[in-house]
């Protein structure tokens, strides 16, 4: 069953006009305070990116053997395929590593239905790989993340986020109202029941970077009480899926024990 976050892109010529008008008007959503968030020099930056795949052939990274192999399963940020974590996650199983993808294809949004195929996906990859899965996950990938470790501790040893908004006014970003239109829904009204600034009750270590344009950075490294350990980065946003730095630091973090 297609999701409503799905529908938008798969049926547009079926959805009806109120219901265009409903996420026109969430997307031109009036915010009566000051919403702290990465300024537009730090958006711009990260068009980078762009460069990306030019100089990937020219970069050499240097992966040492993993002493502590585990299955990852990866989860990408909102509106992006798996496909854009393949570069991370290979370099995963360069070292050894697992790299699982999350199995939904692209990331629309949050709904029921969605975590309700992420528990199957992790129960299933549970059940295969003999013991707890690490979750890796990017931006909105990482607030999945932390949810199904909220859910499914047992199931879960530990999980990563890269650049992911779980602290703080959860408009303290430059695409909230993008969000709001495709996914239909308000970013402080999911149609989930979380607390996104609760820990889950495994280690968790937030990667965050001052470069991020696109989240605020203070909301990616949160609180003492709702993470184990930050861990700062000099990377953009976008950069968290490619970048040697953000490669590197996700690779110690797989080592500790």
């Amino acid at each position: 069953m297609a999701t409503r976050a799905n529908s938008i892109f798969q049926r547009p010529a079926a959805l009806a006009d109120s219901e265009l008008a409903r996420r026109f008007a969430l997307a031109r959503e009036v915010v009566e305070y000051e919403v702290p968030r990465p300024s537009l020099r730090r958006f711009a930056g990260e068009l980078e990116a762009v460069m990306e795949p030019v100089r990937r052939p020219f970069r050499t990274i240097d992966i040492p053997q993993s002493d502590n192999p585990q299955t990852v399963m990866v989860l990408p940020g909102f509106a992006t395929h798996p496909v854009r974590m393949r570069y991370l996650a290979s370099q995963l199983e360069r070292a050894g590593h697992k790299a699982k993808r999350w199995g939904l294809g692209f990331n629309w949004g949050a709904s029921e239905d969605t975590m309700d195929r992420l528990e199957r996906r992790l129960l299933d990859l549970r059940r295969r790989s003999g013991k707890p899965v690490v979750l890796l996950g990017w931006s909105l990938g990482g607030l999945f993340a932390r949810e199904l470790a909220k859910r499914h501790p047992a199931l879960v040893s530990k999980v990563i986020t890269m650049g992911s908004p779980f602290s703080g006014d959860p408009r303290a970003n430059n695409v909230w109202r993008i969000y709001q239109f495709i996914a239909g829904h308000s970013v402080d009204r999911p149609p989930i029941e979380t607390d996104l600034a609760e820990k889950p009750p495994v280690e968790t270590i937030a990667l965050w970077s001052p470069r991020d344009g696109v989240i605020a950075p203070r909301s990616a490294c949160g609180h003492g009480h709702e993470r184990d350990r930050a861990v700062a980065l000099r990377c953009t946003h976008i950069g968290f899926s490619y970048d040697p730095e953000a490669i590197g630091a996700v690779l110690r973090e797989l080592e500790r024990k």
